[in-house]
């Protein structure tokens, strides 16, 4: 079925006021086509959702290969606009398969394998589909002949201009194109001094002039073009040719393209207008959580159960009956086509049907002399020749006396039972209500008035039949208080019946608030317990500093007994005092994982995936409308990162592992000085990191040379406080003993 073409599909969308929104999502389209995917819907989805994970650029717009395929099924010649047109769905398919995706995505794009005849007509067209003429020596050159005849004429003309024998009848001084002709703008008179054809007037009785010294020219050029056509169309056939050997790959990727089309167009347009994707179930039921009808500008979330066979919808005039039947059928309809819609996508189910019917319109007209009850009756009757639909009625006692419509209804909702239909119906009646309201199949709606403002609140409460308040309404628009109080008199009272059933919706408003009640009650203990947990969390971080300190003391204690058997100079006493260090030194103790709670708010800077961006939205704790690169994006917040991290003030890092600690010497021998200052820098640094306050530096006496530059480096280094010769036996004139 192709929505497109079906006229009994584009009534319904005017029926359900979709025709905007649908008309929006055409615009994501590359090109025409039907908005049913043909195939199995349930791959069609798995496609989407995958789809949607994902970021890419969206196709160009692409025409129709039809009437190109035809030509090269018949070995015609295509012109360059049709073969770019193949080109660019190629390309695209090119950019996709680059991004080396994974998954069923990803597995799509491996199929695409692309032939080398195609390559080698593809390097002939640029990025914007022009024909490439650098690559032909011949067009190279007439191209460049062209330029030069262009640049004669255009001083020629300049040189007119400037002409003391014609400058008295020109206009202006400026070279015109008119009818794609050079030209000059000049006064009457003008054939004594200038002979040429005229090619138009202008608005203020000037003449468009074409001189006679420049048609020379323009015939060249002229014959150049229709040299340039010849080859162009020498290289058009030849490509034709080409692609009519790759005709079973161009029918491919004309296909899959088709495809891919209708995949990306639901993906971009959810994104872009901030919409949900969903599908229909295999089953009947709906429920809506938190739907708004695309009509709708800052409506209230409809939320309705109608998991039921009727659904009846009574209530108070301009209290949204209306809406509430065009937005279960219309969700049921979007859903049957993957359009994107808004609503809570995790608690919201909508069934599967195949045909969505409404008798919404008055079917009067003076034209065919048919009253409003009879076009219901032809209505009706043609919803009996369908089966397994969901079939909406607006004000279904319409036009005829309720009394008897309340009967001749019932059977007829019996009979459309039977066949499989799930109906949803609106009455300002309560005859009808009243005689299905004991049913099990059956599930009540009334729209929600405010008694106290006398006015409707736009909202629904299940299980009950609502009054339509036409006294009040009478009211409210100026209706005097004795005429309304005589009409209830004369009206008496609602039947026993009717008045159980307005009682027990008294009942299950009163339940619902206790409900509500019960749900502060539960919010309120998850808060004690996130407080107990911010608790508990800095109880842990307080343990974990203690023990910190208490390690960096221990620490402490084994590094100054290193530096004592460092001082004695005695190697195998060093290594001895760090064994006893080491053996001094807490075991390690793994830290406590402490869990972080990652919180966003509106306005804070996010990475998404690669891309970085702003919350501008936040939908729940688990779910956020970010704005990426000019782009609204719906994401988990599970995918965000903050990009502006808070530096807090940290403890002292401490290492267990002090023999990979700095060591206590520095040998400079052989040595240049450049390259002896850099090492004893770099050692000076690494003994001030671990600590040291004494270590020994080795240069040897040799000519003085590399004595000299360690002593002039360690006076000027604001760290080292004092420097002196080494004892005899460690070295000597030769080792300097530095104070750090």
């Amino acid at each position: 079925m192709r929505v497109d073409n079906n006229p009994k599909i584009d009534t319904l969308i005017n029926q359900l006021d979709l025709s905007e929104h649908i008309a929006l999502f055409k615009h994501f389209f590359s090109r025409e086509t039907s908005l049913y995917i043909e195939g199995d819907q349930e791959l069609h989805y798995r496609y989407i959702k995958a789809l949607d994970a994902i970021e890419f650029k969206a196709p160009p717009k692409v025409a129709d290969f039809t009437n190109s395929k035809l030509h090269l099924k018949k070995h015609g010649v295509l012109q360059f606009e049709q073969i770019f047109e193949i080109i660019k769905v190629v390309r695209y398919f090119r950019y996709f398969k680059n991004k080396n995706l994974e998954g069923i995505i990803g597995e799509w794009m491996e199929k695409f394998v692309i032939e080398p005849k195609f390559l080698e007509v593809e390097k002939y067209f640029t990025h914007d589909g022009k024909f490439d003429e650098n690559l032909d020596e011949t067009l190279f050159g007439l191209s460049a002949k062209i330029k030069e005849h262009k640049a004669n004429i255009s001083s020629s003309l300049k040189r007119l201009t400037s002409s003391q024998k014609i400058s008295p009848y020109l206009i202006d001084a400026q070279v015109h194109l008119v009818n794609d002709e050079e030209c000059l703008l000049v006064r009457g008179g003008f054939n004594h001094v200038l002979k040429g054809a005229m090619v138009g007037r202008s608005s203020s009785g000037g003449f468009y002039v074409s001189p006679d010294v420049i048609l020379k020219t323009k015939e060249q050029i002229r014959y150049i073009n229709e040299e340039r056509e010849a080859i162009f169309y020498t290289y058009a056939k030849e490509f034709s040719s080409r692609f009519a050997e790759l005709l079973p790959f161009i029918n491919f990727a004309d296909k899959e393209f088709t495809k891919f089309d209708n995949y990306q167009a639901r993906v971009l347009f959810a994104k872009g207008r901030d919409l949900q994707l969903i599908k229909s179930k295999k089953d009947s039921k709906i429920i809506l959580d938190g739907f708004i009808h695309p009509a709708l500008h800052h409506a209230k979330p409809m939320h309705v159960d109608f998991s039921k066979n009727i659904l009846m919808i009574t209530g108070v005039n301009a209290g949204g009956k209306t809406m509430l039947l065009k937005s279960i059928l219309s969700a049921a309809f979007m859903a049957k086509y993957i359009i994107p819609m808004k609503l809570n996508e995790h608690k919201s189910h909508i069934g599967n049907f195949k045909h969505v019917l409404a008798i919404i319109d008055d079917p009067q007209n003076v034209k065919n002399d048919i009253s409003t009850f009879a076009g219901r009756m032809q209505e009706f009757s043609k919803i009996f020749e369908h089966k397994d639909a969901l079939v909406g009625v607006d004000e279904i006692e319409l036009g005829t006396d309720s009394d008897e419509a309340a009967a001749l209804f019932k059977v007829i909702l019996d009979e459309l039972i039977l066949k499989g239909h799930k109906i949803v119906v609106t009455t300002h009646h309560k005859r009808l209500a009243a005689l299905m309201a004991d049913r099990d199949d059956v599930e009540l709606m009334a729209a929600i008035y405010d008694e106290q403002n006398r006015v409707p609140t736009y909202e629904f409460m299940h299980g009950i039949i609502g009054k339509s308040y036409a006294f009040e309404t009478a009211s409210r628009y100026g209706i005097s208080n004795k005429i309304v109080q005589e009409a209830k008199i004369l009206y008496g009272d609602n039947s026993e019946k009717l008045n159980l059933l307005i009682e027990r919706g008294s009942q299950l408003e009163r339940e619902l608030k206790q409900k509500h009640k019960k749900v502060d009650e539960k919010l309120y203990e998850l808060e004690a317990k996130e407080r107990d947990l911010k608790e508990e969390k800095i109880r842990i971080f307080q343990e974990l500093q203690k023990e910190k300190n208490a390690l960096k003391e221990s620490y402490k204690i084994a590094i100054d007994e290193a530096k004592n058997a460092a001082r004695a100079g005695d190697m195998k006493a060093i290594h001895r005092a760090m064994n006893e260090a080491n053996k001094k030194l807490p075991p390690e103790k793994k830290e406590p994982k402490i869990a972080q709670i990652v919180e966003f708010k509106v306005g804070e800077n996010v990475k998404y995936h690669s891309k970085k961006g702003v919350i501008i939205a936040m939908k729940d704790k688990n779910e956020a409308i970010v704005e990426v690169d000019g782009m609204r994006v719906r994401a988990k917040t599970s995918q965000l990162k903050h990009t502006q991290i808070i530096k807090q003030k940290s403890t002292t890092e401490v290492k267990l592992d002090v023999q990979k600690r700095a060591g206590l010497k520095c040998d400079l021998h052989g040595m240049r000085a450049e390259e002896a200052t850099e090492v004893l820098d770099k050692f000076i640094s690494d003994a001030l990191i671990n600590g040291w306050d004494e270590v020994i530096v080795y240069h040897g006496i040799g000519t003085g040379k590399l004595s000299y530059a360690v002593k002039e480096f360690l006076k000027a280094h604001p760290r080292v406080k004092k420097f002196e010769d080494a004892p005899q036996h460690m070295g000597g004139f030769g080792a300097k003993v530095v104070t750090l």
